[in-house]
């Protein structure tokens, strides 16, 4: 069976020297830097469609972990034990129970790992509860277990930079045996998968400006929390922060400097001063909005390689942690059409899983409005916000008194719809869950149906705040002090407010959306403005979603609900 079309999960191999698309593809016992995965689903099992994940990956001649001449591929994702229910449960699963209850069957587990030993890959590492096997090979072994062939090219990366990588050509093949086990083979194409989500001008330059406790202000955080006792994740595929950007920074706000833990996934590390206009700009702003909303969080960042397969893997191993986070903070992605079947479905997957552990995941829904960037001339929204087990954030122009916290107007961001706007839509790959499609208003702001009219899915963003740049967050990178806008910052906010919210109600939420939606009064509609296609209006709308919040009138909705 094809496990996986062309162009699937991508991860870092080291090939032949590089040249531009050229045909050149890795050298026999050559190794992978990282594995690569495929997820399995257990044969005849009614289940949520989750499964291992195997994945192959290059390491350097030398590099430790790996034998010479070996690549290290992962087989990610055992089939469930059972599905995953629709709804959030009463409370959130431990990792043993997950594993117990939706993880990988034992009978997939030995089938894959013993035939793939037989064909001659190095099995490294199973894991029941994500689902997951790495493998370790050379390049040509990988290539014949899989079928397919590797090439060494450049290509642009998401911000413009040219970026090496190996490309993965024709289809993906396994094992008949394996046929409906595994579901993903991830890491054999190392492209990068996705980009920040921001926007950053000289503070000079900005209008309008606010510090992150400005908006806790303005948005009625609630008071007398400050995300004592909570953990905070956030994810990051590239960039770093150093300990004197955030000492100045939050010394000057007054704070002491948060509790902040730098975790590197497959090879990657928190690397600062390289890239202040870039990835950098996105690490810190991150850090800096959650550690000054939710000053007593302990904060952890995942540092993973810029490829679906390492995206994979830093939400995995951060939503798996002990002590679980209550949040988790996604500030990068790409248009859902920029990502393999595959890659989407294993990713979801991950976030489901993350849910089921009590963990509410916040993505940013995208910076270039209803199109997301794509020159198609079709409307696109951004993945991983587009998953229904995430809570998509878009965003908003703000005017408000930063010492009185009242609001003068707040509308949809949209300095230019193609560049600088909001995400927002619906998505082509993920139905309306029964929460969102239950909603009056998500029918009222769908697309007039044409000629030939097409479903529509999972709407986008689900939440909102401030993103304009020309409003925006007021934040320290490598030395120098800017103003960053994006739906990148409210996905920290969010993500800083459902951690005050999990300290005052004493429990995790996990998929909050179902909660929110049905307490829609909590939120500042946001009623004018558009991102491009969208117009927002009443109710929810594919530009602000259910609105900005009024972080009190959430505790006060959420804890009637009870835990």
């Amino acid at each position: 069976m094809a496990c996986a079309p062309p162009g699937s999960y991508r991860r870092r191999y080291r090939t032949a020297p590089s040249r531009s698309h050229g045909p050149a593809g890795p050298t026999n016992g050559e190794r992978h830097d990282r594995p690569a995965s495929p997820r399995i689903l257990r044969r005849g099992a009614q289940r949520h469609p989750r499964g291992l994940g195997a994945r192959p990956r290059p390491r350097p001649r030398g590099a430790p972990g790996g034998r010479p001449g070996r690549t290290h591929p992962d087989h990610r994702g055992a089939a469930p034990q059972g599905p995953l229910p629709s709804e959030p449960s009463e409370a959130p699963l431990s990792p043993e129970e997950l594993a117990a209850r939706h993880g990988a069957s034992d009978e997939d587990l030995r089938l894959a790992t013993e035939t793939f030993a037989r064909l001659g890959a190095e099995v490294v590492e199973a894991d029941a509860a994500s689902r997951r096997i790495r493998l370790a090979g050379t390049v040509e072994q990988l290539c014949r277990i899989f079928g397919t062939s590797l090439e060494s090219v450049t290509s642009s990366g998401p911000h413009g930079q040219s970026v090496a990588h190996r490309h993965r050509t024709g289809s993906l093949r396994i094992p008949a045996s394996l046929d409906g086990v595994v579901t993903a083979v991830l890491g054999l194409d190392d492209r990068p998968q996705a980009r920040a989500q921001f926007r950053a001008i000289p503070r000079a330059a900005a209008g309008t400006s606010y510090s992150p406790p400005d908006l806790g202000r303005i948005y009625g955080f609630p008071a007398g929390t400050d995300g004592t006792g909570q953990a905070v994740a956030i994810l990051e595929l590239g960039g770093g922060f150093g300990q004197a950007d955030l000492d100045a920074y939050f010394g000057g706000l007054g704070l002491a400097t948060p509790s902040v833990t730098a975790v590197g996934v497959d090879g990657a590390a928190n690397q600062p001063g390289q890239d202040p206009q870039g990835a950098d700009g996105e690490v810190l702003l991150d850090i800096e909005v959650v550690g000054a909303l939710a000053p007593k969080a302990a904060i952890t960042v995942y540092f993973g390689p810029n490829t679906d397969a390492g995206f994979l893997d830093a939400l995995v191993q951060a939503s798996h942690a002990t002590p679980a986070p209550c949040s988790l903070s996604i500030s990068w992605g790409q248009s859902e059409d920029a990502w393999t079947a595959q890659a989407r479905n294993a990713m979801d997957q991950a976030l489901a899983d993350a849910a089921a552990l009590g963990v509410t995941v916040t993505a940013a829904a995208g910076d270039r409005g209803s199109t997301d960037g794509v020159g198609d001339g079709k409307d696109h929204a951004d993945f991983p916000a587009s998953s229904p087990h995430a809570l998509a954030c878009g965003g908003t122009r703000l005017v408000a008194d930063a010492a009185s916290g009242t609001i003068t107007s707040e509308t949809v961001w949209n300095d230019s719809p193609t560049t600088s706007a909001t995400g927002g839509g619906y998505s082509d790959v993920f139905p309306a869950p029964a929460w969102q499609n239950s909603s009056a208003a998500a029918a009222q702001h769908r697309p007039k149906p044409g000629p030939h009219p097409a479903k529509h899915g999972r709407g986008v963003p689900d939440v909102s705040a401030v993103a304009d740049p020309q409003t925006g967050y007021q934040v320290r990178v490598d030395g120098t002090d800017m103003v960053i806008g994006g739906t990148s910052a409210v996905a920290p906010l969010w993500a800083a407010l459902v951690a005050r919210l999990a300290q005052a109600t004493g429990r995790r939420f996990g998929l909050l959306q179902p909660a929110l939606y049905a307490q829609a009064g909590a939120f500042r509609d946001i009623t004018s403005g558009s991102n491009g296609t969208y117009h927002a209006g009443p109710g929810w709308d594919p530009c602000t979603g259910l609105g900005s919040p009024n972080g009190t009138a959430l505790l006060t909705a959420l804890g009637s609900q009870g835990g």
